[in-house]
């Protein structure tokens, strides 16, 4: 059952076109990603199916409510954790979900009930009573996940989820995301730049960039794409000639020194590359990423300081140089 669907969705803003035309069937109780550098349209992308800015042009429909036409109804049916921290700091963790529980209109009788509930399911029930302001970075995202849920939503967007936290706080929170999903049924879209995170949560990826969705599809069927293994050289003088003619070498790209091939069966071929090839001063053998994929795509990799900044941020940008 498609609970998400987007129509040629757009949003522009004077001369930037932020998210264009796209068009998304996601389907119950999935996890969905949404994979690209910063600024690349995602986080607007959640912004207009969760109505907090309305779209340009096209339509988008969230578990069957128009999202122009029938906003209150599709907030009902989703909960929203942001990039950036939005719970008061001068509250406790129960205080914060209480406020949520009474702003979404949870009964009464029921509040009490969820906030253990929730609080329960991301870890924090012995630090309920703290000031948000002495949580840690991880807490603080395990909060805003609880936050989130307490309404008891069928579908939670979660923009960057894990981002700036480390390593073990991110495996964490990549737990309580899995075991949202599996059992609480929730379909969960997420926004991200990481690409172990795409991998290692969602059932379909969609690769978005300069707001476009480039390819859409599970992480395996994405990589098999690539239609062979990687294999990475060192050398100096490499005789190109002589490995493209390799049947088996499906692709040669030349960086300087550095030499790329796409292989099928790198493993049962490396011996007889290394003979053809030249004097390798290094060599790396691996399976495709995710992240050869998107530069199969776009011709770039995903990095963290690649973009300025957030789309909202180039928007500032653009508006300040109008004035």
């Amino acid at each position: 059952m498609t609970i998400i669907e987007t129509h040629n969705l757009t949003k522009e803003f004077k001369n930037l076109v932020a998210v264009n035309k796209i068009n998304l069937k996601i389907k119950q109780g999935e996890i969905f990603g949404l994979l690209g550098p910063n600024g690349a349209g995602k986080t607007t992308t959640l912004s207009m199916l969760a109505t907090l800015i309305k779209p340009s042009s096209g339509t988008g429909h969230v578990n069957g409510y128009e999202i122009t036409k029938n906003p209150d109804l599709v907030r009902k049916s989703i909960g929203m954790v942001f990039q950036d921290p939005s719970s008061d700091d001068i509250l406790t963790g129960r205080e914060n979900l209480y406020l949520h529980g009474l702003l979404y209109g949870v009964p009464r009788e029921k509040i009490k009930r969820r906030i253990d509930e929730v609080l329960q399911l991301v870890d924090l029930k012995d630090r309920q009573n703290s000031i948000v302001k002495e949580y840690s970075g991880g807490m603080r995202r395990r909060l805003e996940l609880a936050r989130g849920l307490l309404h008891e939503p069928k579908i939670l967007f979660l923009d960057e989820p894990t981002l700036g936290l480390d390593p073990q706080t991110r495996e964490h929170i990549w737990t309580y995301i899995e075991k949202l999903c599996k059992e609480g049924g929730v379909t969960i879209i997420i926004t991200t730049h990481y690409m172990e995170e795409a991998e290692r949560l969602c059932d379909r990826i969609a690769i978005i960039d300069l707001g476009k969705i480039v390819v859409l599809d599970t992480p395996n069927k994405l990589k098999k794409i690539i239609g062979g293994d990687i294999i990475k050289l060192k050398i100096k003088k490499p005789k190109l000639e002589a490995v493209k003619k390799l049947k088996y070498v499906k692709k040669v790209e030349r960086k300087n020194h550095d030499l790329t091939l796409t292989v099928v069966n790198a493993e049962s071929n490396l011996q007889e590359i290394l003979k053809k090839v030249g004097k390798v001063e290094y060599v790396e053998v691996r399976s495709p990423t995710l992240n050869d994929v998107f530069i199969h795509f776009t011709g770039k990799e995903i990095r963290d300081q690649e973009a300025e900044g957030g789309i909202f941020e180039r928007i500032a940008n653009l508006e300040s140089r109008g004035r």
